[in-house]
């Protein structure tokens, strides 16, 4: 099983060691970086390429994923949840915040933190906006929490409390903080299946959903691409909101569909397109949402045209579908047996088949 130190070892291969060797030999003090978190998603890929990048780096956790830290990191030990007493009276030149969600612990931290440190960068979410059934830019209006002091993070109180957390930070810096809103985050190491669903059912074969029309649109961010950029607005300080997901029409469910099947061609999948219209009179409202596929009527219809002009200014790059869906793939197949056989996202089987059957009756 690949393990997130494991990812870390293997980004850190000859040629990243050897920039890193020089890095250091050049600089007598490296520039320091606090991620709190670091084990996680984002975490491991963003260690791995900060370090390469002659980052001096410090983890901020709790200790429950890689107890024994991370070679060549200084780890640290606490909670968001105000135990906190082991950043206190330290200095850092950057923090990363890819763990805020809840306002009134991500408020104590940028307190603690912005008299100490030079600059922050605060992973939020394209989640943060109020609405979804026009395209967002960055100017567009986000959630509103209705209660600052709320902890409990679910469907309706996840993007407004990001968007609180984003105020908190902005106010703690005070000119001094950048802020990331990713979209769905794909690629290895990837918790939650909603992208890795797609090669992996189109890897099993037999008859295969897929929803909408091949033609609608989706948008992502592989974690590779999002970590350069993240770093790209470190090193130059830069401030503002930035939207992080492919173009819009970029690519399209159909595009995916057909980079998962080009990913194992032996397996000998069909695809059958079922309309929206279809799967919201035999799904749960909630069901028709299958990411990055979101329907493309109603709330949701500008959930998959977010602008991203502005930080493809500022550097955005992405690579191609068809290598994060190989790479996604192979790093699933690392996995034990066991995980690999309970998918946390995508379409149930049982479901799958039903709705296949029911269409092709109509």
């Amino acid at each position: 099983m690949s393990t997130r130190r494991d990812v870390i070892r293997a980004g850190l291969g000859a040629t990243a060691l050897a920039a890193l060797h020089r890095t250091r030999a050049a600089e007598s003090h490296p520039k320091s970086m606090l991620i709190l978190g670091g084990t996680g998603f984002i975490g491991p890929h963003l260690t791995t390429a900060a370090l390469a990048a002659g980052w001096k780096v410090t983890h901020f956790n709790r200790g429950k994923r890689d107890a024994d830290g991370v070679a060549g990191v200084e780890t640290l030990h606490g909670d968001r949840r105000g135990q906190l007493d082991a950043l206190r009276d330290r200095r850092w030149d950057v923090v990363i915040d890819n763990t805020g969600y809840i306002p009134k612990y991500v408020q104590q931290s940028a307190q603690l933190l912005a008299p100490n440190t030079g600059y922050c960068l605060f992973v939020s979410s394209i989640s943060a906006y109020a609405g979804f059934a026009q395209p967002n830019d960055e100017s567009s209006p986000t959630g509103k929490l209705a209660d600052a002091d709320e902890e409990k993070i679910t469907n309706e109180t996840y993007g407004p409390m990001k968007a609180l957390c984003e105020q908190y930070t902005a106010q703690a810096w005070q000119g001094r903080a950048g802020i990331v809103r990713p979209g769905y985050i794909v690629g290895p190491l990837d918790p939650t299946d909603r992208f890795t669903y797609w090669p992996v059912r189109a890897a099993r074969g037999g008859e295969m959903l897929a929803p909408g029309t091949p033609k609608d649109p989706v948008q992502f961010i592989d974690v590779r691409d999002l970590v350069a950029f993240m770093l790209t607005l470190v090193a130059r300080r830069v401030t503002g909101t930035y939207n992080v997901v492919t173009r819009p029409r970029e690519y399209s469910i159909g595009d995916l569909v057909g980079a998962s099947l080009s990913a194992t061609p032996g397996a000998g999948t069909t695809v059958t397109w079922v309309p929206e219209s279809f799967l919201f009179a035999q799904w749960k409202p909630e069901e028709v949402d299958v990411p990055p596929w979101s329907p493309m009527s109603g709330d949701s219809a500008g959930a998959s045209l977010t602008s991203t002009d502005r930080a493809r200014a500022a550097g955005l790059a992405t690579r191609p579908l068809a290598e994060t869906v190989r790479d996604t793939l192979a790093w699933y197949r690392t996995l034990p047996d066991e995980r690999q056989a309970k998918l946390k996202a995508g379409i149930d089987p049982a479901i799958e088949a039903a709705t296949l059957a029911a269409w092709h009756k109509v």
